[in-house]
This record gives structure tokens, C-alpha cells and sequence, in this order.
């Protein structure tokens, strides 16, 4: 994929894939978001491949953003805001490595404020716990299939979307509407 000039990528992991997209999509300077895997030594894995857990992939984005519009500093926050960091290989019911909570960095600003971010919530002890979430290099990151892009926006009435997804975009759009498309 061919990033725009002037553009970023920044690629998390947060559980289900469909869960993280659906939030990211709704941000201003958000110019895109896609699904798919990370992490693991499986080339050109599928989703039944990662099911099993034992692919090494985690489920993640990779969004591409307008650092004059949203920084990645905003991007990490809003991540740390819509999943559990401090569960480890686990986001709710979703179990196993693939749903791990992981940041991919894709330079070394990246990693910094990453390392950074993750040091203050660590001293104010933001979650009560120990925050789990990796930092990581990004490797090749694998496109998911098709149906999973804009997986939430095309099926909200989906039992798994409607009770896991809309409390996520639900408390996005409270707690950040200034961050909000249109």
C-alpha cells in the first residue's frame, strides 16, 4: 500500500479487529483503516489460519492518519481508552495471542512516545493494573479478507456488534467528539 505524502501509519493491536477499526474509522484525519495480521511467521495467513492462535498474528489495524489533523500521541490515547491493556492475550469473551494488545511502531518517534505513553500510565497507575501491552516493530502487516473490512458499519445489527462494538463507538463519541468526522 502506497502511503500519500504527507501521511502516517500507525498499526495496533486491540483484541478483534473489528472492535479497533470500527473506532479508529469515526476520527478526524483518519484517512483510512484496514484490518488484518501482525506479528507472526505464517506468510499470508488467513482468518481461519490465526484462529488457532498459533500463527503468531494478533488481530490489529493499520490506519493511515494526517499527523496535522490527529497525532499519533491522540492515537495512542484513544487506544488505551477503547480496550482492556492490562489483560494479557485477551479482550472480553475473544481468548488467545491473536487478541493480544500490542503497538507496532513503524519508526523510532513512534516506539518513543509509545515507551513514553505507557511510563506515565505505568506512574499514575492509570488502570489499577499492570499495563501488558507490547511494543513492537512492525513487520509485514497482511491485509484481512475482504468481509472483515468496515466489518461493524456494514453489520451493527449482528449480535457480537450491537453488545461488543456499539458500547465502544458509543463511548468514543462521548468522551472524544471533538476528535469526530463531521
Amino acid at each position: 500500500m502506497e502511503i500519500q505524502e504527507g501521511m502516517e501509519v500507525a498499526t495496533f493491536a486491540g483484541g478483534c479487529f473489528w472492535c479497533t477499526e470500527a473506532v479508529f474509522l469515526e476520527l478526524k484525519g483518519v484517512q483510512r483503516v484496514v484490518s488484518g495480521y501482525i506479528g507472526g511467521e505464517t506468510i499470508n495467513p488467513t482468518y481461519k489460519d490465526i484462529c488457532n492462535g498459533d500463527t503468531g498474528h494478533a488481530e490489529a489495524i493499520q490506519i493511515t492518519f494526517d499527523p496535522s489533523e490527529i497525532s499519533y500521541g491522540e492515537l495512542l490515547e484513544i487506544f488505551f481508552a477503547t480496550h482492556d491493556p492490562t489483560t494479557l492475550n485477551r479482550q472480553g469473551n475473544d481468548i488467545g495471542t491473536q487478541y493480544r494488545s500490542e503497538i507496532f511502531y513503524n519508526n523510532e518517534n513512534q516506539k518513543d512516545l509509545a515507551e513514553a505513553y505507557i511510563d506515565l500510565m505505568t506512574r499514575e497507575n492509570t488502570f489499577g493494573k499492570p499495563i501488558v501491552t507490547k511494543i513492537s516493530p512492525a513487520s509485514i502487516f497482511y491485509e484481512a479478507e475482504d468481509y472483515h473490512q468496515n466489518y461493524y458499519n456494514q453489520n451493527k445489527l449482528q449480535g457480537y456488534c450491537s453488545y461488543v462494538i456499539t458500547p465502544k463507538v458509543e463511548k468514543l463519541k462521548k468522551v472524544y467528539k471533538d476528535k469526530l468526522k463531521n
